[in-house]
């Protein structure tokens, strides 16, 4: 059976589009899951285990998104589409852990910030649309 190539580039997109938003996840944690332990009452952690923590966590992140932008770049992306679509994960990715995990308070700003991104998603793939 043969698959149309718009197909074949389309699932490319889409599965790249998911691996950014799975090494995303781990992005977050790397950077941010140590601010939870700054709270009073809870011990002091010494920073270089902070950061050797949130290294070996960020490995896993880039193990995901180097693979992911390489298959979107061969699925037909350009670097600019890629850094736009990773900045609008990252907002998609942020909001729940700092509601969920940070356990900081809705703000409509935030869907607003998202809402000005996907303009940016628009108009850094209109020529592909």
């Amino acid at each position: 059976m043969h698959i149309p190539i718009a197909s074949t580039k389309a699932a490319g997109v889409a599965l790249a589009v998911g691996m950014l938003a799975t090494s995303n996840v781990f992005m977050t944690f790397a950077w941010y899951w140590h601010l939870r332990l700054q709270k009073p009452g809870r011990p002091a952690w010494p920073l270089a285990a902070i950061v050797l923590a949130s290294w070996a966590i960020a490995l896993v992140e880039y193990a995901i998104a180097v693979p992911a932008n390489r298959l979107g770049a061969a699925s037909g992306l350009n670097v600019a589409q890629l850094k736009i679509i990773q900045e609008v994960v990252t907002v998609c990715v942020f909001i729940p852990f700092l509601l969920l995990f940070m356990g900081e308070r809705w703000r409509w700003d935030y869907l607003w910030a998202l809402l000005c991104m996907v303009g940016a998603v628009y108009f850094v793939n209109r020529a592909r649309l």
